[in-house]
């Protein structure tokens, strides 16, 4: 994968479960071909919303095998990279190389919030275990630990960085971005409640999380985005608005594997220590997709 390949909407697919809590590797390939036939750019497998942290390495490659396979020829296909350890990090890298991925999207080492020096030589740990393009996933908020434009800057000498995964919930982060470091990086906006005004500001690609239940409409508003339609795009940006709310909440995967299953029937499963929504909060987001169908709005000439 080349630079300018990370463009475009990025699914980072959920993870699909059988009822017991098994990987389903047949209805993640009915996944992936589902979201290139809606006109992703590439998938992303393994990430936050495809419950990376309860997923062994094993898993992993094999989402990763089946993934590569349906989309052959397609779309490319990345992983993340979201280890406990440097060292785990770097074997995963090198077995993503072996079984097919495209690029990698690399996160810091997790549970230990480490510094700013110990952020940057993890990331160049697995740079160098890999010849692999990656993206670096930037998301203070949930991991507690901040990649600064300053560190972007550091970072720049080494060429496989070629992105990042830009998910602080600032949107300002785009500005200071371009400011500190140009165009070095491609600018992908990882949150999907700003992702229009990201776009605005000079994001080229969107890694997105409601796109999983609704990937026409996703696309729509990138390309819409891209083409400086903006009148349009802010039209669909605003009937998107109650489900985009949804991928910014603790139980975001919880959010979105129930509106996926109420809008395209696959599983609401998720593995422990994740819970099924019930009560209210179950409620709350079935009214949300209900009145996203009832109302969806037919998408605009993409051609005009």
């Amino acid at each position: 994968m080349q630079k300018e390949e990370f463009r475009g909407v990025m699914p980072a697919i959920t993870t699909k479960m059988t009822d017991d809590q098994k990987v389903d590797l047949k209805a993640l390939r009915a996944d992936v071909a589902f979201q290139i036939e809606a006109g992703v750019e590439a998938v992303i497998c393994c990430g936050s919303l495809g419950e990376a942290s309860t997923l062994v390495a094993e898993e992993k490659v094999a989402i990763l095998d089946a993934a590569c396979e349906e989309a052959r020829g397609r779309a490319p296909v990345l992983l993340t990279i979201a280890e406990d350890s440097t060292a785990a990090g770097c074997r995963l890298a090198e077995q993503a190389a072996l079984h097919g991925a495209a690029g990698l999207m690399v996160l810091p080492a997790m549970r230990y919030v480490s510094d700013r020096r110990e952020t940057i030589a993890h990331f160049r740990a697995v740079a160098a275990a890999t010849d692999l393009p990656i993206i670096v996933y930037n998301n203070p908020v949930a991991y507690a630990v901040d990649v600064t434009p300053a560190m972007l800057e550091e970072m720049a000498d080494e060429p496989k960085f070629v992105a990042i995964k830009e998910s602080t919930g600032d949107v300002r982060r785009v500005t200071d971005v371009i400011n500190t470091v140009g165009n070095r990086y491609q600018i992908l906006t990882g949150v999907d409640d700003i992702a229009l005004e990201s776009l605005m500001l000079g994001a080229v690609g969107w890694i997105a999380g409601l796109v999983a239940a609704f990937p026409h409409e996703t696309v729509a508003l990138y390309r819409l985005a891209a083409a400086e339609r903006y009148r349009d795009a802010l039209e669909l940006y605003r009937w998107f608005m109650p489900l985009l709310h949804l991928d910014v909440s603790v139980k975001f995967v919880q959010n979105i594997k129930l509106v996926e299953s109420i809008v395209r029937g696959t599983s609401p499963v998720v593995r422990a220590p994740r819970l099924p929504l019930e009560g209210a909060e179950r409620d709350r987001v079935t009214a949300i997709a209900k009145a996203a169908l009832a109302s969806r709005p037919a998408l605009p000439d993409l051609a005009a």
